[in-house]
């Protein structure tokens, strides 16, 4: 029966995907693991050995990221010299030897296992072309007007290599129609 009043139609909300539904209780079963597992090792062996692997892999961690920052720092330092943009086999592996590093700081020993995993160079070429080819499908399924499609849009380059830098200026002030002087053209 109606009663001539509207009905409201709610749009449906959009599907959560599965990272955002399994992320939480990943990250909640790995605490519990870490914690477990420290327990246990702390009873085979003692507390203080687990301290003591707990200090060593923040220390060592310290020291992986302070290298790959100083590498990395090294790489876009030359090349500025050169004048160029950074080149991709100089940095390859510095991103993920940071990650590595921050999962040894992280106490826990199923982290510092990752984190050692991340140290190994064919190890850090296999993860880095399976990012780089999830990355680019990922921005080749992206719909138009989406974030995605502004990332793509940011890749593109000009056939011949050059880089234009700009500034966007809008002008939305009303009595502002005058035209102005022609610019010279933008050259290197």
């Amino acid at each position: 029966m109606t009663t001539g009043a509207p009905t409201h139609t709610y749009p449906a909300r959009p599907r959560r995907s599965r990272m955002r539904t399994f992320l939480p209780l990943g990250l909640a079963a790995w605490l519990v693991l870490e914690i477990w597992l420290l327990t246990v090792v702390a009873g085979a062996a003692s507390g203080f050995a687990v301290f003591l692997l707990l200090v060593a892999g923040f220390v060592l961690g310290s020291v992986v990221i302070k290298r790959a920052g100083r590498r990395a720092f090294q790489n876009l330092n030359e090349a500025l010299q050169r004048g160029g943009a950074p080149s991709s086999s100089g940095s390859s592996g510095n991103g993920l030897m940071m990650l590595g590093g921050l999962l040894l700081m992280i106490p826990g020993l199923i982290s510092d296992a990752v984190g050692l995993l991340l140290l190994i160079p064919p190890v850090q070429k296999a993860i880095g072309r399976y990012a780089e080819r999830t990355f680019d499908r990922k921005l080749r399924e992206a719909a138009p007007g989406t974030l995605g499609d502004a990332f793509q849009q940011a890749r593109m380059q000009r056939p011949d290599g050059k880089v234009v830098q700009g500034e966007v200026i809008v002008r939305d002030e009303p009595g502002d129609d005058t035209p102005q002087e022609p610019r010279p053209p933008l050259t290197r």
